[in-house]
């Protein structure tokens, strides 16, 4: 079935139309690289063709390539680059035979235009874009670990001079339609009904049929020599931006840099053999891999509700109720409000409740100062909470979520007045982080309508929500909260129930692993640096002021209590016990913990703490930290994997990246295994067990995959199409 149509009209414009069969919008393959070739061998060959004008049939013009594909080529086992350089640079060929045709070539851009559409669209002699605000254009490789490869690094740059092309490439900016007219990315901006006939005009007007490079005497707008100083400032404030933003661990915009320093020194055709070279390397790095299967994959599966159970209705949540204006509530409501649904948020006073209330206004302002909303559209979202300390107030809501303090008789006491009120339909939720579900839901009368909801602060920024199922919740419970998820335009895991349950569990081994070697005396600058430098967005110490200390240490307490004789403190139970207890520094809500935070300044870390843990004589390197931080928390998904926690390894990968900021690089904390390699990780688990300790024993189902050879993502087969 044809992806790509040709007409030849009988004013001779060759009208070259992408509609990529059974697809929502049109996305680049070898197929449809192969179908463009072959037209192309017409379009040269017939005399009657004048000029060609490439558009789409779609709603947009193309968004790039597909993903699915690129997946199957980034999985293969040790990939040559010389074989991964043939097949990638296939369709940066094809574009330049587009653009040296001899007959000018025009594109009729009707929609957005990302990645390869419109490194396309960039091949063309001239632009014309659709004036609607959804006909974005941009080069977003980057996000992906990639770089723009066929033809972006080296065109774009030449089209707009390097100081303005290099941040869209390296921060794969999107650009909206007049933005991309007043940069000189496109050349006309009409109305969407009007780009075919404007495209047809300028081809029917005699032009020329040469992109400026060329032409003789061609220079790159604002010149490409490192001498010029713009042009070499631009390169090394770009490199230094790269070093901070990333710390070298995202090969992408480094390897985007060299492209277009070395591509625009030289011809173009010698340019796209260098830009099709660093690509080489990017698709033989597994950082692409990860960050394409992790983040575009498996995330999109996951909006897509994998998990959901299949024989019950769709549903949606019309009222819902928030049991605690604190922190989490209030920010659960706004994000409920902001997506069109009714919230009654509960709490002791009316002063706590519309507190709550007044918590949305505040990050509402914030909208409307940016341009992002109207005054009324914040009026109405606003209206749509309902401050109160009336539990009757719930009896409208068909789904209600506590969101109190991390105590179980105060979840008990909200629980069973909040159950008092609300329909016999509605599903409850709690919130919690760390108390099991299934023990919670001893005191609720509808024990196969109780789940956990677990949010990520702050709520109306973080993507991802940890679905907690319990010993007793239904199959229609789960589906109705992943419906509820998907409402919020959130990102859903589902995890069985445990103490912790995944994600909580897995990100508490990174604070207390930082707090144990505090307590070894490694240098608290040190431990920071090397959780940085491992692509994590704060150091052990930081993050544990941010979740505070009181809060592990009543986790903690309240484990023992739950446990018995069972219970096993963690490695850094003595220290947070002695700040907890002795120093009674809790964190930053209360003053200080790790750092002091002084008023109007930078916070830094508390001078005390060379006295309380006299830092050690010989200090151990960076590599040897970075490695303890991530290797216990991917240990930890092992276990939860092997005990049932986890269900599927996508959901594992994902949950860590969005859920506690594991290094997007890697890809999760699984993929990071299989990137390390599962038998050398096992390996460097041993050794660290031994000289640290039982915790980084590895358990039995990852030995026997080391033995056997096998990762945790097997490869993906290629897309044929």
């Amino acid at each position: 079935m044809a992806n790509i149509t040709l007409q030849v009209a009988s004013d001779g414009i060759a009208v070259v139309t992408l509609d990529v069969a059974g697809a929502a919008m049109n996305m680049l393959s070898p197929g449809t690289v192969r179908e463009l070739s072959a037209i192309l061998d017409q379009i040269i060959s017939r005399t009657d063709v004048r000029g060609v004008m490439v558009t789409s049939g779609k709603a947009v013009f193309a968004a790039g390539w597909d993903l699915r594909d690129l997946l199957g080529l980034l999985d293969e086992h040790s990939p040559e680059a010389a074989k991964v350089y043939e097949q990638s640079g296939e369709f940066s060929q094809v574009l330049r035979r587009l653009e040296t045709c001899g007959k000018p070539v025009a594109a009729a851009i009707n929609g957005l235009a990302l990645g390869g559409g419109l490194e396309l669209a960039l091949a063309c002699h001239y632009r014309v874009l659709a004036d609607d605000p959804k006909a974005v254009v941009g080069l977003p490789e980057v996000k992906v670990g990639l770089l723009p490869g066929a033809g972006g690094t080296q065109r774009l740059p030449r089209l707009l001079g390097i100081s303005r092309a290099l941040p869209l490439l390296v921060e794969g900016t999107h650009v909206t339609p007049r933005e991309a007219l007043r940069l000189g990315i496109v050349h006309e901006l009409v109305p969407a009904e009007q780009i075919c006939s404007a495209a047809r005009r300028w081809l029917t007007s005699q032009p020329d049929a040469q992109a400026p490079w060329d032409k003789k005497g061609y220079r790159v707008p604002g010149g490409s020599s490192i001498a010029l100083p713009e042009i070499g400032g631009t390169f090394a404030t770009g490199m230094a931006r790269i070093t901070k933003s990333t710390l070298r661990n995202l090969p992408a915009p480094v390897a985007i840099m060299s492209a277009v320093f070395e591509g625009l020194q030289v011809p173009i055709d010698l340019g796209l053999r260098i830009e099709g070279k660093y690509f080489a390397t990017l698709i033989a790095d597994p950082v692409a891999r990860n960050l394409v299967r992790t983040l575009f994959i498996n995330k999109s599966q996951a909006e897509k509700l994998l998990r959901r159970p299949a024989d019950v209705p769709k549903s949606a949540v019309k009222t819902l109720g928030i049991l605690g204006a604190g922190m989490m509530g209030s920010g659960i409501a706004h994000v409920a409000a902001v997506a069109g649904i009714e919230c009654v948020l509960v709490d002791a006073t009316p002063e706590l409740a519309e507190r709550g209330r007044a918590h949305s206004a505040s990050v509402l302002e914030k909208e409307l100062a940016r341009g992002r909303m109207t005054a009324e559209e914040v009026s109405a979202v606003l209206a749509r909470i309902r401050p109160t300390t009336n539990y009757a107030d719930l009896s409208g809501c068909d789904f209600v979520i506590e969101a109190v303090f991390e105590s179980r008789p105060i979840k008990a006491q909200v629980t069973r007045q909040a159950e008092a009120a609300i329909p016999p339909a509605a599903v409850f939720a709690s919130n919690t982080s760390t108390l099991p579900i299934t023990g919670l839901a001893e005191v609720s009368q509808r024990p196969a309508q109780f789940i956990g909801v677990h949010f990520f602060s702050p709520v109306e920024r973080m993507p991802l929500v940890e679905i907690i199922v319990g010993r007793q919740t239904s199959q229609e419970t789960l589906a109705r909260a992943l419906d509820f998820v998907a409402q919020l335009r959130k990102t859903p895991i589902v995890v069985n129930d445990s103490r912790g349950f995944y994600t909580s569990r897995v990100f508490g081994t990174y604070c207390y692993e930082g707090q144990r070697m505090l307590e070894e005396g490694i240098e608290p600058a040190l431990i920071e640096n090397a959780g940085r430098f491992a692509g994590m967005p704060v150091g052990p110490l930081a993050v544990t002021d941010e979740v505070s200390l009181e809060l592990q240490y009543k986790v903690i307490r309240q484990a023992e209590e739950d446990l018995g004789e069972s219970f096993a403190p963690p490695v850094s139970w003595n220290v947070l016990r002695h700040f907890v207890e002795d120093l009674r520094r809790l964190g930053r809500k209360s003053g200080g913990g790790f750092y002091e935070y002084p008023p109007g300044a930078r916070k830094y870390l508390w001078p005390g703490l060379k006295l309380a843990y006299p830092p050690a004589a010989v200090q151990p390197g960076v590599e040897e930290i970075r490695r303890r931080l991530l290797y216990i928390q991917a240990l930890e998904t092992a276990r939860c994997l092997e005990e049932g926690v986890l269900a599927s390894v996508a959901e594992a990968d994902l949950g860590s990246v969005l859920g506690w900021g594991f290094p997007t690089h890697t890809g999760g904390t699984l993929s990071f295994i299989d990137t390390v390699g599962v038998a050398r990780f096992v390996d460097d688990c041993r050794r660290l067990a031994r000289d640290l300790g039982p915790r980084f024993e590895p358990p039995p189902g990852l030995l026997a995959r080391a033995a056997d050879g096998k990762r945790f993502h097997p490869n993906t087969p290629r897309n044929s199409a």
